[in-house]
């Protein structure tokens, strides 16, 4: 591992910590599509997507526009995307909020070794092969991982139990 360095992709603040990244990847996944936001660059990005916030469209690729079917009941959903830009070499990051270096898996950075981000936003329109929705907080062009009803019977709250409705 390397410590506390200025890394290929830009400035590391202090108590930070880079890694070297494996050679190659565990795993694959397709982008189904695309999100369009009003943010193009990281400083307007909100931190957290806002119940009132603008519109943003989730473009689904006409390859899995059937998959769309039914969602029309949900009136909140889980989004689920890649943030392509973000940075994955570090394991200790210092968040400007409070200047106290930690894990990467202890904070809610973009920057990880695996860029997955999770919103739940509320459902406002249905395309043909988009998704409107309020309550996201990424950049526009982001890759679309994928979409799911956010109230199923197996997303009950820590410490109750969870119906074995909604598993295939």
């Amino acid at each position: 591992m390397r410590a506390t360095i200025e890394g290929d992709q830009g400035d590391i603040r202090p108590g930070e910590m880079q890694i070297a990244l494996p050679a190659a990847f565990d795993a694959g996944l397709y982008f189904i599509g695309q999100i369009r936001t009003p943010w193009t660059r990281r400083e307007e990005c909100p931190r957290r997507g806002a119940a009132d916030g603008p519109v943003c469209r989730l473009e689904v690729d006409p390859l899995f526009a059937a998959a769309l079917d039914g969602l029309a009941g949900a009136p909140r959903l889980q989004i689920l995307y890649w943030m392509d830009r973000a940075r994955r070499d570090l394991v200790r990051q210092t968040p400007r909020r409070d200047g106290l270096a930690r894990g990467t898996f202890s904070i809610r950075s973009p920057v990880r070794p695996n860029p997955i981000a999770s919103s739940i936003v509320a459902l406002v329109a249905l395309e043909p092969t988009a998704v409107l929705v309020r309550g996201l907080d990424c950049l526009d062009g982001t890759p679309l991982l994928d979409i799911k009803p956010e109230s199923c019977a197996f997303d009950a709250p820590l410490g109750e139990a969870a119906g074995e409705a909604g598993r295939t």
